[in-house]
């Protein structure tokens, strides 16, 4: 009984597995610790964005409705909002509208469109960046069972190995192959769930982060078209 409890610990399975066993149990290794590392650094990534967002969003109201575009741009610009998606998709929009009074363009320039497109391209890249490594996390998710399963066939073939060299079809022969068969399969599958919850929760995650862009979009859009409204009536 101790050698057989012995042979079906981790450090006993690590024993008998093949080779090739072996590189599937450190393939799945790596890839669990892929999946974790990014799992951390896109939990503190979004953390800071939702921190900063907040400040952000207090801090640039009133500017804007002091019309203190200069100001708003600068609080915007601060290093202290690197991570804020709405700090960047603000300051493509103010850049434009400052630039359109700094510059003294065309009466006819539609400073609207332009801040909407200067919008839209920040979007776009803060959305892009959100995503970084959740591509990895989708490929770990789908992949870590069928490498898994790779081991399980591995284990499989062992276990056959040992019945065809002892010439017996008792479970001493085949043990060690159906235990690392198992072991495999069970590995796949701890290194696949983790990896498809945390992709579907920072999904979702990017998508709630598009929601908040696209209404500070919208609000500063409407602030365009006002500003815009008065200094045509203060020409008049």
């Amino acid at each position: 009984m101790e050698g057989m409890e012995a042979s079906f610990s981790i450090v006993g399975m690590w024993q008998s597995m093949t080779w090739l066993g072996r590189s599937v149990v450190i393939v799945l290794a790596l890839m669990s610790v892929w999946s974790l590392t990014i799992a951390i650094e896109r939990l503190w990534r979004f953390l800071k964005a939702k921190q900063e967002s907040l400040t952000v969003a207090l801090g640039v109201t009133p500017l804007l409705k002091q019309h203190s575009l200069e100001e708003a741009l600068r609080f915007t610009k601060d290093l202290r909002f690197r991570h804020s998606h709405l700090a960047r998709v603000l300051s493509a929009g103010l850049t434009e509208l400052q630039y359109e009074t700094s510059q003294g363009l065309p009466e006819d320039f539609d400073v609207v469109e332009s801040g909407k497109r200067a919008i839209e391209r920040e979007t776009l890249m803060t959305t892009a960046e959100m995503r970084k490594g959740l591509g990895n996390l989708a490929t770990i998710s789908t992949t870590a069972p069928f490498v898994g399963l790779f081991g399980t066939v591995v284990g499989i073939i062992n276990a056959f190995r040992g019945m065809a060299i002892s010439g017996s079809g008792g479970l001493g022969a085949v043990s060690a192959g159906i235990a690392e068969a198992l072991a495999t399969t069970a590995l796949g599958l701890f290194v696949a769930i983790p990896a498809v919850w945390m992709y579907n929760y920072f999904l979702n995650r990017v998508e709630r982060f598009q929601v908040e862009m696209s209404n500070a979009s919208s609000q500063l859009i409407d602030y365009f078209i006002k500003n815009r409204a008065r200094a045509r009536a203060r020409a008049r």
